[in-house]
This record gives structure tokens, sequence and C-alpha cells, in this order.
């Protein structure tokens, strides 16, 4: 390549980067704090942030201004960074992951670029940013956006290192590897980690255990890896934190082990998330699932890294099918190698190598219909909940079924738009397969999620927790206790509790004589509210709204 060709080359590379951040940058930020955190990920997160904003101690995560041994602190410590330059809101405690969604995609294109070429690149980036679940989380206030990206990138590294023919710098790319990971160990605790190490023995069985390595490397990679992922925990020792270091590991221990704060699912609860929560491209990836796919790949680099993204993707399925406790985002590393092998299968569909399977257009037309069924049926939900009322037997969904959003008629539109541009999509692939007829169906999707997050979400709290995260913003600046009967951490961050105020002893709040008033919040179930009045018989009643009852006690009574 001659110079002015390389410098054209490199100026169209630019300027496609420019292009993502200034796209990114407008579909993850703004409206960023139009809805509620929610519990009990994004709240419990926050709130660790804010706690360390007002104790001024920033090595210990704390919840209600006592140790928390469930997360370390990296993540927390972000939110801290912009809570400080953004005040503490929601906005603060969602833009992390608005700035790693712009990080996300960009090396997304830059690994595509590096891997095969600039469309490769754009493929993968777009069909990432284009799928439902990795949208929504770098819209939210949670851990695993970070995380993922941390682990992801480990393992990329020490592809780059096992890859046929390395003539890389092996020293650059093992300390990078064992940066990442350790951050990601950092961020959310050895469970990164293992993923990585059970992804990299799976790969050594399949390689039968043919893997050139020195000693020196080896050590180097374990001291990164070390220093970097242990910093935290060795701070806690070395300041006599011993106990949250033991309550960390059997934490991470009882994760496996039961299903912890009750998040049970059937086994293949995972599956069935990836399938339909990363729509489309999980349904783009499900043709390269086939045994003899990489007979279409000629290309050794991409053979490579292709087999690690379909071994990472098992390892974090079955892992996390294994796992008792269920929740959305345990699988979400998997976005990766999904979208990667969606972006595989539709280059390959482009360059008119392969097909695309008939059965793939019928799952992405059934789907579509699924999505835009389920919008319709939301915003349709006021007129139609009177007739469904008899049906319902749990009094605390009754209860909330019971509060009204503001819809303007048009919402069913965007499921229709949805349904129409993926139909649009299977018909053209059919006669020309080309970037510009993959547009119709990510340019759909897109539009979906991106204007059902704006317009659908903020509705939908009505009917989840915004009659009680009205209660706690009302508690602001009161010097009171407050303790809802059901686990949650609305309450610290909303009624933006100061450590005197931080009680949370049951009997004493309950049954004692109290300095200060005492808020309890309980769910409608009525048999609950009865033994609750009948055993503190001095709580005032309330109000009562959409799901929530409402109590107080007051000073000087017994």
């Amino acid at each position: 390549m001659t110079l002015i060709p390389e410098f054209i080359h490199n100026k169209r590379i630019l300027l496609i980067q420019l292009s993502i951040v200034l796209v990114g940058s407008l579909l993850f930020i703004p409206g960023l704090g139009n809805v509620d955190l929610f519990d009990w990920d994004e709240l419990n997160f926050a709130e660790s942030a804010r706690e360390m904003l007002v104790s001024g101690n920033y090595f210990t995560v704390q919840i209600n201004f006592e140790p928390f041994w469930e997360k370390p602190p990296l993540f927390i410590w972000i939110q801290v960074l912009s809570m400080k330059a953004f005040g503490v809101n929601e906005f603060a405690a969602r833009l992390p992951n608005a700035l790693c969604g712009i990080t996300t995609l960009l090396v997304l294109f830059n690994i595509g670029r590096r891997l095969k070429n600039i469309q490769f690149g754009l493929l993968w980036m777009l069909l990432y940013l284009c799928s439902v679940l990795p949208f929504f989380y770098f819209r939210s206030g949670i851990i695993d956006p970070w995380f993922n990206l941390f682990i992801f990138l480990g393992i990329y590294y020490f592809v780059r290192y096992t890859a046929p023919d390395n003539k890389g710098n092996t020293y650059t790319q093992l300390i990078l590897s064992a940066l990442f990971l350790g951050l990601a160990v950092l961020t959310k605790g050895p469970v990164g980690l293992l993923i990585f190490l059970i992804t990299f023995a799976v790969y050594l069985l399949w390689q039968k255990f043919k893997f050139s390595f020195t000693w020196k490397e080896l050590l180097l990679f374990f001291f990164v890896l070390f220093f970097v992922g242990s910093f935290w925990f060795i701070l806690q020792l070395l300041i006599g934190n011993y106990r949250i270091i033991e309550d960390f590991i059997l934490y991470q221990i009882r994760l496996f082990q039961t299903k912890d704060a009750g998040h049970g699912g059937f086994l293949l609860y995972h599956f069935v998330i990836l399938l339909l929560g990363v729509f489309p491209a999980s349904l783009l990836a499900l043709p390269t699932l086939k045994k003899s796919i990489l007979h279409e790949e000629s290309d050794v680099q991409m053979a490579h890294f292709f087999r690690w993204m379909m071994i990472s993707l098992w390892v974090v399925l079955i892992l996390f099918t294994i796992v008792n406790t269920k929740i959305v985002h345990y699988s979400s590393f998997c976005y990766f190698p999904i979208t990667f092998l969606a972006a595989w299968y539709m280059d390959n569909v482009l360059q008119h190598r392969i097909v695309f399977d008939r059965y793939v257009k019928i799952l992405l037309i059934v789907v579509a219909l699924f999505f835009g069924f389920a919008l319709t049926f939301i915003t349709l939900f006021d007129r139609l909940k009177t007739a469904i009322f008899p049906y319902v037997t749990d009094e605390f969904s009754l209860g909330s079924m019971q509060a009204t959003s503001h819809w303007s008629g048009f919402e069913p539109f965007i499921g229709v738009i949805l349904v129409l541009l993926t139909v649009l999509f299977c018909i053209k692939i059919e006669k020309k397969a080309s970037m510009n007829t993959l547009l119709y169906l990510l340019l759909g999707s897109l539009f979906f999620i991106s204007v059902t997050l704006y317009v659908v979400v903020p509705q939908v709290e009505n009917y989840s927790q915004a009659a009680v995260i009205d209660f706690y913003k009302s508690k602001r600046g009161e010097d009171c206790y407050i303790y809802p009967t059901s686990k949650s951490y609305a309450h610290y961050f909303y009624s933006e509790r100061l450590p005197e105020n931080k009680c949370a002893d049951k009997d004493y709040l309950m049954f004692s004589a109290l300095n200060k008033p005492c808020y309890f919040v309980l769910k409608s179930y009525r048999k609950d509210a009865l033994e609750f009045t009948k055993k503190v018989f001095d709580a005032h009643f309330l109000y009562k709204k959409n799901g929530f009852i409402f109590f107080a006690r007051y000073p000087n009574t017994k």
C-alpha cells in the first residue's frame, strides 16, 4: 500500500470511529435520567456510590453505611466519579455504562476490521448496537457492561497470544490480557477469571494440550493478573477487614449452590433469554452452530478466533445453567460471541459464500411479531386491564395494575414498524444479499429498542415502582427511619438516607419507643397487612397505592 492510499484508508477509519462515537453518544446518553433507578441492582450500586460520597470512605463498599461484601468496588468507584461531576442522580449512575457502550462499539469495530476488514468490523458493531439487551444495558446502571467488556478484552488478547503464526509482541498481549482479566475481578469478582480459565481449559482440550509458552511469559501473566485483581482484597486485609473477605467468598459460593434472593428459574432459562433478548443477532447466529460450519472459513486467524468465541459462548451458557441463581445479566457476556457469530454468518451471506437460511427468516418474523404484540398489549393495557382483573389472584399484582399510564396512541406503531422492516428484510435478502438490505433489519430493531426505552419504559414504571419511589422521595431531608418489609435498596437512595438514620433493627422499629418517626412499607397482601397491624398496634395507616401500603410510628409511643 503506497503512502497516499494508506493515508486515505486511515482517514476513512478515523471518520468511521468518530461517527461511532457520535452515534453512540446520541443513542446512549440523552434521557438517561428519565426513569428512576430500578431495584435491586441499579439501586444497589448507585447507593454504594452515594454512601462513599457521604461517608468519605472510598475503600469499603457499603450499603446502609455497613460493609457490603457482594461486589468489589471498581464500577462503584466509576459511579462515584460520575456523581462528583453530575450530582447524585439517575443520569450520573447510568452515565458510566453509556460511556462503556461507546467504548464497546469502538472495540468491536476495531477488532473486527483487524480480524478481516472494515465491513466485518461494521457488521459486528452494528449487530451489537441493534440487539435488544446489549443496547438496553448501556442505558442502565448495572455492573455487567464493564465487567463483560473486561472479560472479553482479556480473552481477546489471549486469543491473539495463542494465534497461529503470532507475529505480535507476546509480552504486550499477555500483559493486556492479564490486566483486563484483573479489572474484571476487581469489578465483580472471581467469576470473570473463572469464565476465562474454563474457556482456556476447553481450548486446550480441543488442541489436545498442544500449547507453547515460556515460563517467563507465564509468570508475567499471573503477576499482572494477581497484582490488578487482588488489589482491593489486599487493601481490605491491610486495613483489618478480614470479615468482608470471608463474607465475599461465602457469597460467591452461595450463588452457585442456592437460588439467591429468590432468583430461580427453569433449566434452559439463559437459552431463552439470549434467543429473545439478543434479537436479531441471536437468530442470525443460529446457523453457525452447525458442526461443519468452519468449512466455509479459509482464514486461519478468523477460524482461530471463531473457535474461541464458540467455546466462550458454551462455557458461559453451561456454567450459568448449572448455577442455581438465575438472573438475566448472568449470561450477558454471551452478547459478544453471539454478535460475532452473527456478523461472521452475515459476512459470508453478503459475500455469497453461503445462502441465507430459510428457517432464520421465519424465526426473525415470528420473534418480531412477538415483540410487536407484547408492546401493543402493554400500551393498550389500561383499556384491557378491567377484563383481566378477575383472573389475577396475586394481591400485589392486582394493586400494581391499578396504576395508570399516559399513552399518546401511536405506541403500537413502534411494533408495527419493527415487523414491517423485518419482513421487508426477509423478502429482499432472498433477491439481493447486501449491506443495504441488512440495514432494514438493523434499523427496524434499533428504532424499536430506542423508542421503546424513551416512550414505553417510563410509563411501565408506573405499574412497578413509581408509587413507592415517590413516597421515598417525599422523605428527603426528614430525620426519620424507613423500613420496607421486603428487600429493597430504593429507600436508602431516594430518601437520601444519612448515617444517623440507618437503624434497621426490626424489633426496635416496630415495638420500642422511637426518637424519630419510622415509616413502614408493605406490599399490599391483606394477610401481611393484618398481621402487621395486629403486632404493631400503634402504627398509623397512611395510605395505600398501586400495590403498596404505607404505615408510620411516631416518637413517644410504646
